[in-house]
């Protein structure tokens, strides 16, 4: 999609988003706090009516929210955000505290009940942590209680945090089969260029496939929050892949959520080509499982994969790089390396060297026992 052929789409169809039973929603730092990063109690008090109103008509709402590190900064007086990692977590202790008792205080003005759950990676890369998750979610919901959803930046790391809210947003909605993803920043939606520093930037209505132009667009059309519009779209990339649409719009309007249940034409809508949702175990393989180690097909091999809905047997491997487990998620190459696929792998790195290329009659005689016939079976396999 051509910068052009984005304009052309500003205009889309009324989508009805009225039968959508499970949403999560989004929020940004920037909608929470003023300038000076202190909670606004005026914004804060603006999502929770909208949220309770959305649960008025039915709706099982999960809130993802920014605002921790926000709130500390302006509780602790500081005069920026922080960059040491650990003056970042003991911000966000400080102000975590803050920003689940603000929103207790009003969602307790409806008789609204919220639930605090923080997380780390883990929750997703873990598999068992993964179904925990969910099902701690699902029972809180079925309760009729609001999940407050945020990032553990009082116990994450570099190496272990999931980068930004949007990101999480899309995880959380593909784990729990949301029907859709709101997420509200500070400008309303994506545009062709920087709107605040072009008066020919023109908003893009409804996207339906992510480009490269797309991905360029969102690099360089303006900074928000913490990731900006560029973790937008790789929380749009997610959410599309899944069959969620999600909608990005300025959470500072009014009835902003209602607006967009009932199908006004607001934000930039992410559109995605098919209905049909994945599973638990297809998105834990596809997003949230980490590969550890890959395994080398022939063309033969993917011709039937991806044809035939086959299962990776042995002989159409040709190698295999790093090690790994009996159970572990691995990534399926192509000859020339390109990755084409994510499976869990019923055999060892150090079996399948010992079995690539031969026929699943001989695994018995080649490794003492034949656990399985297939190395990945067909329904522990997705494709990207």
């Amino acid at each position: 999609m051509t910068t052009e052929a984005a304009v052309k789409s500003t205009e889309r169809e009324v989508v009805d988003f009225s039968k959508a039973k499970r949403i999560v929603i989004k929020v940004g730092t920037s909608n929470l706090t003023d300038k000076n990063y202190r909670l606004e109690p005026r914004k804060v008090e603006k999502l929770a009516t909208e949220i309770v109103e959305l649960k008025k008509r039915g709706k099982e709402v999960i809130l993802v929210t920014s605002g921790a590190i926000g709130a500390g900064i302006g509780k602790l007086d500081l005069k920026r955000r922080p960059r040491d990692i650990k003056v970042l977590q003991a911000t966000a202790a400080v102000g975590q505290n803050i920003l689940m008792s603000t929103y207790d205080r009003y969602f307790a003005n409806y008789d609204q009940i919220i639930a605090q759950v923080l997380l780390t990676h883990e929750a997703f890369f873990n598999r068992q942590r993964y179904l925990n998750l969910r099902n701690t979610l699902v029972t809180l919901l079925k309760s009729g209680i609001i999940p407050i959803i945020n990032e553990n930046d009082t116990v994450a790391v570099d190496e272990i945090k999931l980068g930004d809210n949007d990101n999480l947003s899309a995880l959380v909605a593909s784990n729990l089969d949301a029907d859709l993803l709101i997420i509200l920043s500070d400008v309303d939606g994506l545009f062709t260029s920087n709107p605040k520093r072009s008066k020919k930037a023109e908003l893009i209505s409804v996207v339906d496939e992510i480009t490269p132009e797309i991905e360029r667009i969102a690099e360089t059309g303006g900074k928000t929050g913490v990731g900006g519009m560029k973790t937008k779209i790789q929380a749009a990339k997610v959410t599309m892949k899944a069959g969620i649409p999600l909608v990005i719009a300025n959470g500072s309007e009014e009835n902003i959520l209602i607006r967009i249940i009932e199908g006004e034409r607001v934000g930039t809508l992410f559109m995605p080509k098919t209905t049909r949702k994945m599973n638990g175990r297809e998105h834990w393989i596809l997003f949230a499982s980490s590969p550890k180690g890959r395994i080398k097909v022939d063309d033969g091999a993917k011709t039937a994969l991806i044809k035939n809905s086959s299962s990776l047997l042995p002989s159409g491997i040709i190698g295999v790089e790093k090690e790994f487990r009996s159970g572990d998620t691995v990534s399926i190459v192509d000859p020339k390396g390109v990755e084409f696929a994510k499976g869990i792998s019923n055999y060892s790195s150090s079996d399948i060297e010992k079995i690539k290329g031969m026929q699943s009659k001989d695994i018995e005689h080649i490794l003492g026992r034949k656990d399985y016939t297939e190395v990945v079976y067909r329904g522990n396999l997705v494709f990207l």
